[in-house]
């Protein structure tokens, strides 16, 4: 490889940009656990597949057990959708992730409090890397 095209190569990668991209809201509220939704609401198991439709989301294999950190308020006539990520030493690679997913493809299993916050949602909300 000769010496130029290697620094072309060098600079262009220190100039690559990340790009955030904002998506539509899917609800103006949320119940998290305190102000900045880092404590777990609740543990799920997912009671089928998921596949998500788009960086929003994660996708859910049935059986897998879930932290969920706030609740989206549903407007009228829109889905139910949750916040939390995948618990698995299975899926390593997908733990800590954090997107939405449909309310009715899970089941609670355990509750860690009943103390919750009512928040609106933001645009950092919505966000896709």
């Amino acid at each position: 490889m000769s010496y130029p095209l290697v620094i072309l190569f060098c600079v262009g990668l220190l100039h690559q940009t990340t790009r955030a991209v904002l998506m539509d809201k899917l609800a103006d509220q949320k119940i998290c656990g305190d102000a900045e939704c880092s404590y777990v609401l609740s543990m799920a198991t997912a009671l089928d597949d998921f596949i998500a439709p788009d960086c929003r989301f994660i996708s859910l294999k049935k059986g897998q057990m879930v932290y969920v950190y706030s609740k989206l308020i549903a407007a009228e006539g829109a889905g139910v959708f949750w916040s939390g990520s995948i618990y698995s030493e299975r899926y390593v690679d997908q733990m800590g992730i954090i997107g939405y997913f449909p309310a009715t493809v899970l089941k609670e299993t355990q509750k860690f409090t009943e103390n919750t916050v009512k928040m609106q949602t933001t645009d950092m909300d919505f966000y896709c890397d």
